[in-house]
């Protein structure tokens, strides 16, 4: 069945909840407001102190006095719309479905295995904290609205442009140049303070590309590197021609639509507002979920079928958030045979506090269930099944001694990661992906081009990225001795096998740390490119 646009069943129950959410804004407004206006980003303060701008503490008193009458007057209105709204979430279905038609159905699929019986394919991920802006400014983020516009910006200009793979035959070669660090040209990328100023990237559709190979032997020096047979960069760029990009914290939903306008020229099919609201289960009040999941999802194939599962041992403050996993099945194009060839996508976002992995544990054995329910209910025998990927925030990583147990976790034993050496022992040449909030506006990293300079760096890296977390009780030594400082990646994306046809073969073609978000979250995103091979005679099977 054709995924529904609206999440509600009809017209009339879309109208009234627009009416009760109507009433309730103008109050959540007011609050936002005043939690922000006195709650600096360490860069307003930078920003402060060299305009020598004494006033803020009377700007900080008369706004909070005028933003707090205003949230009492309008409070009553956002009860009454409260009434109205609460009630509706129990017919909700769990998310908004965005699709763009395209000028020709040949446009949003591919054609690699039907031509030349092989495809690639690219999938990225990206936590943007994209919390209501009184918020998000606890985790050093502010201006969500604009943070949102200008990710949207960065991220198409980046999967647009082409994707160029410079092979060298020379024996001292071992890796690739990329496009990202030589061959196309750059727009200015300014820091934080200045997204306004970003231009408006063309759009192109990037979908009539056949494959690609993968890098045995190319340029080393300022692009793709290969070790332990896994190509890896870290780009200033998002990777060329990304299929399907998975974003997590995307809990604003002004934010999530302003994410949809700018990405949809480029993915044609967009999950947004993916969760549940208000008391969970329905009709009892044992967890209210004020935010949806913040989980966000574009792609450029057809999302033929999607499901949505929340985690129902959230604590704290994550139980207040509707977290949980989103499963999606794409269809690709054809085969040689010209029988269907299909994808899943999972993208989740796992419980936050440290200390606390039995939670976390739980939530990937629900994650393993939910997805194997998923495909079983949802594979037919006439399709090739061509990827199963698994990424998101896990909130955990591998060298903290104190997250021993999600490490692991038997899902690592059903999906590849191409970082992890093992348990507790990432691959030398891995990057952290967790930010530390204190220094985001910092010069060596404020822009995409000195983040990437900085990650390059260990000596330089180690100051930015969080380190691991200890076990309790016990000193941390990291690293060991001759071991790299990598840090915290708790930013992943996993592939499997097992799930897909038999006569596929898959290969990884690049590994990608992104620093284009630079001084707009506090994650660096991940990518992740796929070579899958299918076996002409196997498809007759």
């Amino acid at each position: 069945m054709a995924l529904q646009s609206s999440p509600f069943p009809n017209g009339f129950v879309a109208g009234v909840h627009a009416v009760g959410w109507a009433f309730i804004l103008p109050c959540f407004w007011f609050l936002d407001r005043l939690i922000a206006v006195v709650k600096s980003t360490t860069l307003e303060q930078t920003q402060r102190l060299e305009q020598e701008c004494y006033l803020h503490p009377l700007k900080v008193f008369f706004s909070s006095i005028i933003f707090l009458i205003l949230f009492l007057a309008t409070a009553p209105l956002a009860l009454l719309g409260f009434i109205l709204w609460a009630p509706l979430q129990a017919c909700r279905r769990p998310f908004y479905y965005h699709r763009e038609t395209p000028s020709s159905p040949e446009k949003e699929t591919h054609r690699g295995f039907e031509l030349v019986g092989k495809a690639s394919f690219g999938f990225a991920t990206a936590n943007l904290c994209l919390l209501p802006d009184s918020l998000a400014r606890f985790n050093n983020l502010g201006h969500t609205q604009r943070r949102a516009a200008a990710i949207g910006q960065h991220i198409v200009h980046g999967v647009c442009r082409p994707h160029i793979c410079i092979f060298v035959d020379s024996p001292s070669s071992c890796g690739t140049l990329s496009p990202s660090n030589s061959i196309i040209p750059r727009v200015n990328s300014p820091t934080y303070g200045a997204t306004d100023r970003q231009a408006q990237p063309a759009i192109s559709n990037q979908q009539g590309r056949v494959g690609h190979r993968s890098a045995p032997r190319a340029l080393l020096s300022q692009g793709l590197h290969q070790q332990d047979d896994i190509p890896w960069e870290v780009s200033s760029l998002f990777p060329a021609n990304v299929d399907i990009l998975c974003l997590e914290e995307v809990f604003d939903k002004r934010a999530a639509q302003k994410l949809t306008k700018a990405l949809r020229p480029v993915f044609g099919h967009i999950l947004y507002d993916v969760g549940v609201y208000a008391c969970q289960p329905p009709c009892r009040c044992s967890s209210f979920k004020f935010f949806n999941s913040g989980l966000f999802l574009a792609s450029r194939f057809p999302v033929l079928e999607a499901q949505y599962h929340w985690f129902p041992n959230g604590r704290g403050e994550d139980a207040l958030a509707a977290k949980g996993l989103l499963s999606a099945k794409v269809l690709i194009g054809q085969n040689q045979k010209q029988k269907n060839v299909v994808g899943y996508f999972n993208c989740t976002h796992l419980h936050a506090p440290e200390g606390e992995g039995e939670i976390r544990c739980e939530q990937l054995n629900m994650v393993t269930k939910w997805i194997g329910d998923f495909q079983t209910a949802n594979k037919l025998p006439d399709e090739d099944v061509a990827f199963d990927v698994l990424c998101g925030d896990f909130n955990f990583d591998n060298c903290s001694p104190d997250d021993t147990l999600e490490q692991n976790h038997h899902l690592f034993e059903e999906y590849r990661d191409p970082c992890r050496a093992g348990p507790g022992k990432e691959k030398p040449w891995v990057i952290g992906t967790l930010l530390e909030q204190p220094t985001l506006y910092e010069d060596d990293i404020n822009t995409p081009e000195n983040l990437q300079r900085t990650l390059e760096r260990e000596d330089l890296r180690r100051q930015y990225i969080s380190p691991p977390v200890a076990a309790e009780g016990c000193p941390l030594v990291y690293p060991e001795t001759d071991q790299p400082w990598i840090g915290r990646r708790i930013d992943y994306i996993l592939y499997r096998e097992s799930s897909i046809s038999k006569h596929c073969r898959t290969e990884v073609e690049e590994v990608t740390f992104i620093t284009q978000l630079a001084g707009l979250t506090d994650h660096i995103p991940v990518g992740l490119r796929l070579n899958v091979i299918m076996d002409s005679d196997g498809a007759d099977q």
